[in-house]
């Protein structure tokens, strides 16, 4: 969507303002339940900034990302079937915009490195008027992103950023995430792996070179070390890697009897097809069958892969085969837009987008002040028990009960392990949930070690 109309407004208002700025205004106007904050519509329209990998190896991520967006604007504004609007246990959408402002939109391009994300965020903020950014698919971006936010005054809800950090020492009072983390992968994961693959094994983990391969090795390690498991080495692959055949030769060489990828996108497709092609699948080591792990994995990554997948364990924050009314909800009208299911990053951002324009909704103001204290609640999730068991509760948007934390901004929810399937019955049906772990068993405090560091601020409404 052109930004043309919204800097054209954004200018007029800079104008508007800049010639009444002399005069008094009443009370009422300037106290602080009606402070001024950045970006404030005063038109008949609200503009957010949709932020994804158009290129870059998340771009198919990102594409599914951008799809989900435009469906989410579609039935916020009245349009379709309104989707998990009917499902969402909160009431206060009306499927007419956000406070009765229709939304529009504006699109830009992370590439997968920070900088770029960065620039084309600050772009939509200054030139285009975004009142909120969210996307990405990439813990550096989205931890990047929300720093920019946060500095400017602007709500930021992540896309799909699955890294420690971002919750973690990088939190913001500005950021709020609603795709799980490296600590639940592991949380869920190491049970389930250690019920199939026993406690005796050792493992040699392949992982992308920035904060989000860091925390989810570190996640699985300590996880599956804490069952037994011994971890032989831990090397560190360039997240622009297409080739990783010179990494997949020195596992062979190691007494390593199982290969965690600690990859994704297409650089989980790429390093497990080169680790099948080097045979690593069909070897025994130490008397048992060599096996690979793929610890976040998406319907995407799956079908870039093909038959690769097949009986390979990993963690996922959403799937599309989930019976629950909300996810059927989503499937349905994501399916009869597209013509096909939507992924785990589609969901996250459509999600994200609704609860933002109910924060909204429920505050009664765009202020990001007000739209982070609506986000932080005061509800408890059930089964939990917990002193940091505090933030916004909701249902009715997949996964189950809900809660964003107000400690962190992190949202908690069940978490899926599933695996490739045998035998698939369509180019879709690639994965199979094989256990729901309830959110009490990934459940950790605020100030877990794997999180420790950086302080949450306060909310920053920018003006």
């Amino acid at each position: 969507m052109s930004g043309l109309k919204n800097i054209n407004r954004r200018t007029l208002l800079k104008s508007t303002a800049a010639v009444g700025a002399g005069l008094a205004m009443p009370t009422i106007f300037t106290s602080s339940a009606s402070a001024s904050y950045l970006n404030e519509p005063t038109g008949s329209t609200v503009t957010l900034g949709f932020n994804v990998p158009q290129t870059g190896p998340y771009a198919d991520e990102g594409a599914d990302e951008l799809r989900a967006y435009e469906l989410a604007v579609e039935h916020l504004n009245g349009g379709g079937d309104g989707g998990m609007m009917n499902t969402f246990s909160s009431k206060a959408l009306k499927g007419n915009g956000i406070l009765g402002k229709k939304i529009e939109y504006v699109t830009g391009d992370t590439q997968t490195k920070s900088d770029a994300a960065r620039a084309s965020a600050k772009s939509m903020i200054e030139k285009d008027g975004a009142i909120m950014i969210t996307g990405g698919s990439s813990s550096g971006v989205a931890v990047a992103v929300q720093a920019l936010c946060q500095e400017a005054g602007i709500i930021f809800m992540a896309g799909l950023t699955h890294s420690n950090d971002t919750t973690g020492k990088d939190k913001k009072a500005n950021g709020f995430r609603h795709f799980f983390n490296s600590y639940m992968s592991g949380a869920a994961l190491a049970p389930v792996l250690a019920a199939n693959y026993g406690k005796d094994r050792k493992a040699y983990h392949l992982t992308a070179d920035y904060n989000w391969g860091y925390t989810t090795e570190q996640a699985v390690r300590e996880s599956t070390e804490g069952l037994g498991w011994e971890t032989v080495e831990t090397v560190k692959t360039p997240l622009a890697s297409t080739d990783f055949s010179a990494y997949i030769t020195p596992v062979l060489q190691s007494d390593a009897d199982v290969l965690v990828l600690n990859h994704y996108g297409g650089n989980m497709v790429n390093s497990l097809t080169n680790a099948v092609q080097f045979g690593l699948r069909d070897k025994q080591v130490n008397g048992k069958n060599f096996e690979i792990i793929v610890p976040l994995y998406s319907r995407l990554m799956a079908k870039g892969a093909g038959e690769n997948v097949k009986g390979i364990y990993g963690s996922t924050n959403w799937h599309w085969t989930l019976q629950d009314d909300g996810s059927k909800a989503f499937v349905k009208s994501f399916g009869e837009k597209y013509g096909f299911p939507p992924s785990q990053a589609a969901q996250t951002t459509y999600v994200q987008t609704l609860l933002y324009a109910d924060a909204c909704e429920r505050a009664g103001s765009f202020n990001p002040c007000a739209v982070v204290e609506a986000l932080e609640g005061d509800s408890s999730l059930p089964g939990v028990s917990s002193p940091s068991n505090k933030g916004y509760l909701f249902d009715g948007l997949g996964n189950g009960p809900t809660l964003y934390r107000a400690a962190d901004h992190q949202c908690f929810k069940d978490v899926l392990v599933v695996k490739g399937k045998e035998n698939p019955s369509s180019e879709f049906d690639l994965l199979e949930i094989v256990e729901i772990t309830p959110v009490a068993q990934v459940w950790y405090e605020p100030d877990n070690p794997q999180f420790a560091g950086g302080a949450l601020g306060t909310c920053n409404p920018g003006a």
